[in-house]
């Protein structure tokens, strides 16, 4: 499929969930690899949303669900969240959702709340809540991806990108762009081994190379290690999140259903 005919597909996806549902969709973008700038020719179109349900739904002392996913089919991932449940993890700084609000690849944003959110993210930003969260995700991908001789190289940019955006959240006190190239641009030091290595596995996988198991890479491995092994102390000196912003949160709930389906409250 070509890259228009993916987005056409997306679309239609999009508008099949909001019937279906009987939701509407606030905001729709594309994570993981190919926001981050380096996906493979295999990649997964990786769509998230966030929406929001009638009224009325609200009204209930029962436990519902919260996110709504589809089967992978034809190189499509897509799932999102209910806005109360995006809204309660955003309080909590939470990653993947800053990560969704700033991705390049946007689908659908016919409301105000994702530019609502974006204005109040200083605020809500944790720079140890997002700290530990990126340093968990390194380590897990190190150890799991790149013990041994031979590993799976592809996987160091699943450990790459989360340690710089650990230096980021050090070096800067703000949420990390999600492009790879500029977290590399501005972090790794150029003309050396690691820059070298980094660069030349990022060409091969902007060309469209598979890259599977090969021997590591020195460099980048070595850069890994120590890393590794100073952020949890470097993470535990940062702080949380200064606002408290909760009733900020509660009228942008309440402004999203007066928005999408003109909830008029009593006086």
């Amino acid at each position: 499929m070509t890259v228009d005919a993916i987005r056409n597909e997306i679309t239609e996806q999009l508008k099949r969930i909001e019937q279906e549902e009987q939701v509407r969709i606030l905001y729709a973008c594309e994570s993981g690899s190919r926001a981050w700038g380096f996906p493979s020719q295999d990649s997964d179109y990786d769509v998230r949303f966030l929406y929001v349900r009638r009224p009325e739904w609200y009204l209930s002392i029962q436990d519902k669900r919260d996110v709504i996913e589809r089967p992978i089919s034809d190189q499509l991932d897509i799932s999102g969240w209910d806005l109360r449940k995006a809204l309660g993890l955003y309080r909590k700084s939470n990653p993947p959702l800053l990560e969704w609000l700033q991705s390049p690849i946007r689908y659908a944003e016919p409301y105000r709340t994702a530019d609502q959110l974006r204005a109040l993210s200083s605020q809500a930003f944790s720079p140890k809540a997002c700290m530990f969260h990126y340093l968990h995700m390194a380590r897990g991908n190190f150890r799991t991806y790149l013990q041994g001789d031979q590993v799976k190289i592809k996987k160091y940019f699943y450990v790459l990108r989360p340690i710089l955006a650990c230096e980021w959240i050090e070096q800067f006190g703000e949420m990390p762009p999600i492009k790879f190239d500029e977290l590399v641009e501005r972090l790794l030091p150029r003309e050396d081994a690691l820059w070298n290595e980094v660069q030349q596995l990022l060409e091969r996988k902007k060309a469209g190379e598979e890259l599977d198991y090969e021997p590591r890479q020195e460099a980048i491995h070595a850069y890994i290690a120590k890393e590794l092994d100073s952020l949890e102390k470097r993470a535990h000196a940062l702080k949380s999140a200064d606002a408290t912003i909760d009733e900020r949160l509660d009228r942008l709930f309440i402004e999203a259903l007066q928005e999408v389906w003109g909830l008029v409250l009593p006086q």
